[in-house]
């Protein structure tokens, strides 16, 4: 059972662009709400998809350097990233069945 791994701007070139699998990067605030509607899903995906998906959380207010480098203008924010290139990118909360969706396109 794969768990969300939460990292920062620093650890974001190893966890993510390094990455052996492709990664569902999940950029949150604390003071969101939308992003508090959104974690049981981002949860979900990484147990779900955990054999071919890697997924990180990053808060955005400490780690302003990866939210302006992958253009993150809302939370919660969601970059499907492989071999350091934006497969997809969402803003704003999206039903677990379009994240199925997503995931699927790239993983079926």
């Amino acid at each position: 059972m794969s768990s969300v791994t939460v990292i920062s701007d620093k650890e974001f070139e190893t966890e993510v662009l390094q990455a052996d699998k492709p990664v569902l990067v999940y950029f949150w605030a604390s003071w969101c709400g939308p992003c508090r509607l959104m974690s049981p899903t981002i949860d979900w995906a990484a147990t779900t998809y955990s054999d071919r998906l890697k997924v990180v959380k990053m808060e955005v207010d400490p780690n302003p350097e990866t939210v302006k480098q992958y253009q993150v203008e809302g939370v919660p924010a969601l970059r499907l990233i492989q071999n350091q290139q934006v497969l997809e990118a969402t803003e704003g909360v999206i039903p677990k069945q379009k994240l199925i969706e997503i995931l699927d396109t790239h993983f079926h």
